[in-house]
């Protein structure tokens, strides 16, 4: 799988690991974040990494910043993306069975690194669930449309 990964400068070190681990899993990331600790902005990094996967550059992306929150309302200002912040596994998959999340966000300063890598490997296991949840993605896309 293809997976774009995005951060600012509060997330280079959690970044880092989590592309090592994602890279073992046998997976390719594509590195749309800052590798710097100096201060820079995350809805940058956020509207990279969405549109990367709204244009299939990628399968999914994880976007990193303090708490996930900015970074994922960044990303999820552009049309298609559906971004949803994680601090746990259950969220995690659940966010992929049924809302077919494309990108989750993580938070550095929220979540240590043992559990962002269980929070990664749930949602990348989870599958859409399809059906009703199916019909409630197509309400979202109906109100894009409607922006």
């Amino acid at each position: 799988m293809k997976i774009a990964i995005g951060n600012d400068h509060a997330a280079v070190e959690m970044k880092m690991e989590l592309k090592k681990y994602l890279e073992e899993l046998g997976h390719e990331v594509v590195n749309f974040g800052t590798d710097t600790e100096e201060s820079c902005h995350y809805p940058d990094f956020g509207e990279k990494v969405g549109r990367a996967v709204v244009a299939g550059e990628a399968d999914c992306g994880v976007l990193i910043c303090g708490t996930g929150v900015g970074i994922s309302i960044a990303a999820n200002k552009v049309n298609g993306v559906r971004a949803a912040v994680c601090s746990d596994t259950t969220t995690a998959h659940l966010v992929k069975e049924h809302n077919n999340a494309n990108i989750i966000a993580l938070g550095a300063r929220i979540v240590g690194i043992e559990t962002a890598k269980d929070i990664v490997k749930a949602y990348l296991d989870a599958e859409f669930m399809g059906g009703r949840h199916q019909t409630r993605i197509d309400m979202i896309h109906e109100i894009e449309k409607r922006n």
